[in-house]
């Protein structure tokens, strides 16, 4: 399938966490181990360079840039003079972390892969979610998830909603007054979809990136789905942004491995106007 949408931004290893923020689209291209912005003119940038691979990324409440480096299993903080380490999570975290958000004040939630996704046969195992406070402190904030991925919050800081790939569901909790999670149940069972990256609208449904079936879906509590947007390769993750947060971001790719992402460059993130903006952010 030859793509029909708008691309804003192409020749890319593996992009993952596309973010709007402050008017222009944030990502980590992670097997060039780039975090990159793109600004209003359509611009690329490099931000920061992470050499373990970056992927989740976040901003505290004074506007440094939390990122999380995978390989090496750690949060980082992007300060003036570069980065600095915020937290370990390497006693926690399975395998490679992932995916993050990061609450309106300052926690952030990370995953991780929970096994080496990359040895065949791939043997999938339930691993843990990961909440990192203010001061570096890492506590265990969910056991027994499947592949924590795409993560959102809703706008009164009180619900997450967080993708569990090979579950093949968003699962739903209360965040507490101190950050911690209760009362788990399933927000969306998905059937055949193993959801990656996700994004919140104003509405309260959930944009889901389905690599399997190379399509961006759009679901409401409970599961039913109200639109479809097929794409020409895996969708690996999605954002809502643009001036009015009307505009899907739309990351999609295709890869097996480090040297094949480098030396085919398939990556892209291209978009198109949807009917609902995108959900304020968490207070």
């Amino acid at each position: 399938m030859t793509s029909t949408y708008p691309c804003l931004v192409e020749n890319l290893a593996f992009a993952e966490a596309p973010r709007w923020h402050n008017g222009e689209l944030w990502f980590s291209d992670f097997f060039t181990h780039r975090v990159m912005r793109v600004d209003r003119e359509g611009r690329a940038h490099v931000v920061v360079e992470v050499a373990h691979q970056p992927s989740g990324l976040g901003w505290l409440p004074d506007g440094r840039l939390l990122v999380v480096s995978m390989i090496d299993r750690k949060l980082m903080r992007l300060d003036p003079a570069g980065l600095v380490e915020v937290a370990d999570l390497s006693a926690l975290a399975g395998f490679h972390c992932n995916d993050m958000v990061v609450d309106a004040k300052g926690r952030a939630y990370i995953g991780n892969f929970g096994f080496d996704l990359f040895t065949q046969p791939v043997v999938p195992k339930p691993t843990v979610l990961v909440k990192v406070d203010l001061d570096g402190g890492v506590s265990v904030v969910a056991q027994d998830v499947q592949f924590p991925n795409g993560m959102v919050i809703t706008p009164d800081g009180k619900t997450m909603i967080l993708a569990e790939t090979f579950a093949r569901r968003l699962t739903a909790f209360d965040i507490r007054v101190d950050g911690t999670l209760s009362n788990r149940r399933v927000w969306a069972d998905l059937d055949t979809i193993a959801p990656d990256g996700i994004c919140l609208d104003a509405e309260g449904a959930v944009w889901v990136a389905s690599p399997r079936s190379n399509e961006f879906i759009r679901v409401l509590a409970g599961g039913v789905i109200t639109r479809r947007i097929p794409v020409s390769n895996q969708a690996i993750a999605c954002a809502l942004g643009g001036e009015d947060g009307k505009r899907l971001f739309m990351v999609i790719g295709r890869v097996k491995n480090h040297d094949e992402a480098l030396a085919t460059r398939v990556g892209r993130i291209e978009y198109v106007d949807v009917d609902v903006a995108a959900a304020a952010s968490p207070a």
